[in-house]
């Protein structure tokens, strides 16, 4: 019977993963010590979801570990020896990893190598499915010619018609603390494919999102801007007029990738995974389909200056996914998104 580890099993991706493949009969294994609440205080908290996952899950066991801890991530990867690791643990703010430099690169990073190596030891033919992020390429999006529409911005160079491939640069841009420990991350699970042999792969997520998302201002776009406008709370937008443009991509339609991939698993693969153009909203736009499902207007300050290394348009080009996998999809669409994180706002506040 296959076992799948899966790192932050708790967050958004993790417990769509842990749910996707324990409902195919796999043995699952999840590590999380919910980092995310030290990180973002209560509202970050993902207890909730690690309750859910053993409520329902019958194949499911938690572990409560730190994947900093490279004793015990080696003992338990020893003993458990999975058919396939899905590493979703990560430090994923741009702006807390500024004020906590030591904690961002060993979680993102250092836990990553534990992971790594604990894999070539113990079971080298596992399929090793790292969660990266479009930040490994920085600012450098933001060199592309760019015109302004009404409502967002959009790419005017035909070069960029599909949106952004996997062999843009990242070199000579900025990527904020964060995206450098996940450049880190990303080049080293290559690094263990290319030299050990490793079948890995590295997902750099564009907007990941869905109704598990315990969104925070300072990671979950989607997830809490909805949560602010259903709230009645301020939400701020910082910076290039609220047209700054995400692709979003619902969890299940990541889980979905990652079966395909083991299925028919690569050596040392990238993949910018995210909605595409279909699936790609600004913000501006985003209140609006927020609007007409909640009928509540958006609360919102802007502040003038961005967040640092921000994207002002990003949209993940599909393409070698679909050329690679050709049976995958994107499976829900903008409006599938926001109506099941609204529904699901609903749902927890019933009475």
């Amino acid at each position: 019977m296959n076992t799948l580890l899966v790192t932050g099993s708790s967050g958004l991706i993790g417990s769509e993963v842990v749910e996707h493949f324990g409902s195919q009969g796999w043995i699952v294994h999840g590590i999380d010590n919910n980092q995310r609440a030290d990180f973002f205080g209560p509202a970050g908290d993902t207890r909730w979801n690690c309750r859910r996952l053993i409520a329902t899950c019958p194949a499911f066991k938690h572990h409560e570990l730190d994947i900093r801890n490279r004793e015990q991530i080696l003992k338990c990867v020893s003993e458990l020896k999975p058919t396939m690791l899905v590493h979703a643990a990560a430090q994923p703010s741009h702006d807390l990893a500024a004020s906590r430099p030591f904690d961002d690169f060993d979680v993102n990073a250092g836990g990553t190598l534990n992971l790594l190596e604990a894999v070539r030891r113990h079971c080298p033919q596992a399929v090793f499915v790292h969660m990266s992020t479009n930040k490994v390429y920085g600012d450098r999006p933001n060199t592309i010619k760019l015109r302004e529409l009404a409502t967002r911005w959009d790419y005017d160079d035909p070069a960029f018609t599909n949106g952004i491939c996997e062999d843009f640069p990242i070199d000579q841009s900025k990527h904020s603390l964060f995206g450098a420990s996940k450049i880190a991350s990303d080049i080293m699970v290559q690094e263990y494919g290319r030299y050990f042999g490793l079948r890995c792969c590295c997902l750099r997520g564009g907007c990941l999102t869905g109704p598990k998302h315990s969104g925070v201002e300072l990671h979950g776009f989607l997830s809490y801007l909805i949560k602010c406008n259903l709230e009645g709370r301020l939400y701020k937008i910082y910076g290039f007029k609220g047209k700054q443009v995400r692709d979003n991509i619902h969890s299940l339609d990541v889980a979905r990738f990652i079966q395909a991939f083991y299925e028919n698993p690569r050596c040392a693969e990238v993949y910018n995974i995210g909605g595409g153009w279909a699936n790609s909203c600004s913000i501006l736009e985003a209140f609006q389909r927020i609007e007409n499902l909640s009928g509540r207007k958006m609360l919102y300050e802007y502040v003038d200056t961005n967040r640092e290394g921000d994207h002002i348009c990003y949209i993940s080009d599909l393409s070698r996914m679909k050329a690679h996998y050709p049976n995958w999809n994107i499976s829900k669409s903008l409006e599938n998104i926001f109506s099941e994180v609204y529904q699901s706002w609903l749902k927890g506040h019933a009475a």
